[in-house]
């Protein structure tokens, strides 16, 4: 006997869901300076261990994950935030 394999269909095996590609914060609110003293919109980037989210997981974009990086390292130098979670 030949082994029987399940019909495919055309395009291959479908997928389970499908992804939204992430669109930047900052892009859709035309925000070009992200201020350091702002600790609510700093907050929404750090989890609770401290660290600062990848781009791939907040969305945001290259050229705004640059400046949310450098308004974090400013906050936390000045001890608006915390470096790491107690």
């Amino acid at each position: 006997m030949a082994f029987m394999r399940k019909p495919t269909t055309p395009g291959g095996p479908k997928r389970q869901f499908v992804r939204r590609k992430k669109v930047c914060k900052f892009c859709v609110d035309k925000i070009d300076y992200i201020d350091y003293k702002d600790t609510r919109l700093l907050f929404q980037f750090i989890p609770e261990r401290g660290k600062i989210l990848p781009r791939r997981i907040s969305g945001v974009c290259a050229p705004h994950q640059r400046k949310l990086m450098e308004a974090l390292k400013r906050a936390r130098n000045i001890a608006l935030l915390p470096f790491t979670s107690n």
